[in-house]
């Protein structure tokens, strides 16, 4: 058996027409994880960092979008390498570290998901990332297969973009409006003038670093905007969100009173 191409690698080395798009699993639910992978979505983020789900639930997770056409990219709960370890072995090829802060812990991240002797991941002989054993060389293979997403979440981290840039497997960086917007002191305030500034000023900065991109959005007009000021991959809200702005959108229109709440993230 063949290593199975890594397509989110793909995308941030040979970028398609226009930014892959996809959404985040927030209800832990495999059959909602699975409907999303078939709903259209280009990639769907497994989030292990706001969501309550430990490894064997990401495990039936990534079964249920395995036969779909959606790419998983898994967000650990940290930057630990135990934790990167077992997502890993689990299955997981991209993936998406939280709150990095600088070029020494993008280094870091990258070495848990790399094998000696470019990084510290422990090896296992039989586990579901090598198919149990039936993948041809993987332990050599996996290192070119696996994709490095790191999460700038404060000022001070997008200030880094230059410097994270250029450390050797990160594939992407990601902005993260919601704690962005915290630690700027405008804590809910995605949707305020100086928060879409420094966001779109971080997307200014990868791209004049030669690095991807990607962000989330709440609203299809707003991931528009993001798509236009040249994010390199973009997400809509999740699939609780979706499911709630619907299901509100419905009981506004059959039984009247607010607009249903609007957020910019996940």
């Amino acid at each position: 058996m063949q290593m199975p191409e890594n397509r989110f690698k793909r995308w941030m080395r040979e970028p398609p027409a226009r930014p892959p798009l996809g959404t985040w699993l927030m209800t832990a639910s495999p059959v909602a994880a699975e409907a999303m992978g078939w709903a259209g979505f280009d990639f769907v983020v497994l989030d292990m960092e706001h969501v309550p789900v430990d490894v064997p639930q990401a495990v039936a997770l990534m079964q249920a979008v395995a036969p779909t056409p959606a790419e998983v990219v898994v967000r650990v709960p940290w930057n630990d390498p135990v934790m990167v370890k077992r997502a890993m072995d689990a299955g997981a090829g991209t993936i998406m570290f939280p709150f990095v802060q600088d070029a020494e812990e993008a280094r870091a991240a990258v070495a848990a998901t790399r094998y000696p002797p470019e990084g510290v991941r422990g090896v296992a002989a039989m586990h579901r990332a090598s198919r149990f054993g039936m993948i041809d060389d993987y332990l050599r293979r996996a290192n070119d297969e696996v994709a490095v997403i790191v999460q700038l979440e404060t000022p001070d981290a997008v200030a880094a973009i230059p410097d994270i840039a250029r450390i050797d497997g990160v594939d992407a960086v990601f902005t993260g409006p919601a704690d962005l917007s915290a630690a700027m002191g405008r804590l809910g305030g995605i949707a305020e003038p100086e928060v879409q500034t420094a966001l779109r000023d971080a997307a200014a900065a990868a791209a004049r670093a030669g690095m991807p991109c990607g962000i989330v959005g709440g609203t299809a007009g707003m991931v528009r905007g993001y798509e236009e000021a040249g994010f390199s991959f973009v997400a809509i809200g999740s699939d609780l969100a979706l499911m709630m702005g619907a299901a509100r959108g419905a009981l506004k229109e059959l039984r009247g009173g607010d607009a249903p709440a609007q957020t910019g993230g996940y």
